[in-house]
């Protein structure tokens, strides 16, 4: 079977079925509660437990050794197919859609700096309460998320998923990862005008389809296709990387590239201060600095939707735990993305006239170090199977990510018309950013 021929059969199997999806959403809302849910009320696990031997130990790994980096790594292969084929979270966001008043979707969640702010902020709390080790607080993350997706489904959009749109917080992650992605559904008939947002059609997540350019939006829900319509939406194969290299045609977006700083950023905070002695450092000069000034409420533990506190386990955060962790994820986010912003704009500059365009089309170059970084860190349970050989397929894919980061500001620059002398020069902050965010990653991936 030609290539051609797989994508056909793959388009008419999921169209046939389409209908039935509502089984599979079904089936992962039962898992979901499963991994989030049922945790809650075991007991915590001896420490000889595994994955195959305590449902405890199972559902931490289900979450961080493979959904989490299994996800992100699934955009390259079939883009944002999780979120609308298998995604519980916006299934029920749309099936709440249905009984709801279904008012007009406002201003705020319409705005684009929404995801970025719900990103950040379940990130930080996220680190805060301990989600990562504690079943309670990977309840409130996660379970909280879904209340959230719930809530704004019931109230917002017409027959539509507001909440995959405007707010989900790794919906844009995984958008802006898409692009580098070797899927994309197309028009068949393209209408000009650019990429548009628009409440009419089938789409769910709002896309003008017959002037669709790009593929962040797009869930793959198979709603739009039909084999038999002229003006229909049809799957189509691409080479890994071509949407970002030709990025000026698929309508470059600047808070995307900013999510992008920002969220690499944020992340890198989230594990740095879990493996650098500095922070413990800083924690004993601010702690005796309070105290000395008789802040004595720095050393109480505060409320467990902020903060992890768990005496049972030998973990219970003051506030000064909360606000130091706070300022580190923030400082780290805001010094990464001067760098990053910075190598980009001096790549811009080099490159030529048109600055604000240049300027937002080489901020993709980052994708895919700083996805590979994401599913290295947040992933590391993943490589644990491997044994003594976890360092070397963790070497090889950040490895990966570096080269590819750096091919893709080279053909960015090339589609910007930059000449292959000048081009050269204009790839230099490019390799220097790239290589800041891979080392910055270092320390928490492979340690000190």
């Amino acid at each position: 079977m030609t290539l051609v021929g797989m994508t056909r059969a793959v388009e008419a199997f999921f169209v046939r079925h389409r209908e039935r999806l509502v089984w599979l959403h079904a089936a992962m809302a039962v898992v979901f509660i499963a991994v989030i849910g049922v945790p809650v009320f075991l007991p915590d696990p001896p420490g000889d437990a595994t994955p195959l031997t305590h449902w405890v130990t199972f559902a931490n790994y289900a979450l961080w050794g493979l959904w989490f980096p299994l996800v992100f790594l699934s955009v390259i292969f079939t883009g944002r197919s999780w979120c609308g084929l298998l995604c519980p979270m916006g299934a029920a966001a749309e099936w709440a859609n249905k009984r709801g008043p279904q008012r007009a979707i406002p201003g705020w969640l319409k705005w684009e700096g929404t995801p970025i702010v719900s990103f950040l902020i379940i990130t930080i709390l996220g680190q805060t309460v301990g989600v990562r080790d504690h079943p309670e607080a990977a309840l409130e993350v996660f379970g909280g998320t879904m209340l959230a997706a719930i809530a704004l489904g019931f109230l917002y959009g017409r027959k539509k998923r507001a909440w995959c749109r405007h707010a989900c917080p790794i919906g844009l992650l995984l958008g802006v990862f898409s692009r580098i992605g070797a899927v994309q559904f197309t028009p068949k008939m393209p209408r000009p005008g650019g990429d548009a947002w628009t409440e009419k059609g089938v789409c769910p997540t709002m896309i003008d389809l017959p002037r669709k350019e790009e593929s962040r939006h797009c869930i793959q829900c198979f709603r739009c296709v039909n084999s038999e319509a002229k003006g229909a939406v049809e799957l189509r194969l691409r080479r890994p990387g071509t949407e970002i290299e030709r990025i000026r045609h698929h309508h470059p977006n600047a808070a995307e590239v900013w999510f992008l700083f920002l969220g690499t950023g944020v992340a890198l905070g989230g594990f740095l201060w879990l493996v650098l002695p500095q922070y413990q450092d800083l924690r004993q000069t601010l702690g005796a600095w309070a105290i000395e000034r008789e802040w004595f409420w720095i050393g109480d533990p505060g409320p467990w939707l902020l903060m992890s506190v768990h005496p049972e386990r030998r973990e219970v955060f003051v506030w000064l735990d909360f606000i130091l962790i706070v300022s580190v994820m923030a400082a780290v986010m805001a010094v990464m993305a001067a760098v990053m912003a910075a190598a980009t704009a001096t790549a811009a500059w080099l490159a030529g006239p048109g600055f604000r365009s240049r300027f937002v089309e080489l901020g993709y170059q980052y994708a895919p170090v700083a996805m590979v970084s994401l599913v290295v860190g947040l992933g590391g349970m993943l490589f644990q199977p491997l044994g003594a050989f976890a360092g070397t397929a963790k070497g090889a894919l950040f490895a990966i990510g570096i080269l590819w980061s750096l091919w893709l500001g080279w053909r960015i620059l090339a589609a910007q018309g930059v000449a292959p002398t000048r081009r050269v020069l204009a790839s230099l902050p490019g390799l220097a950013g790239t290589l800041a965010v891979a080392l910055a990653w270092w320390p928490a991936i492979f340690g000190l």
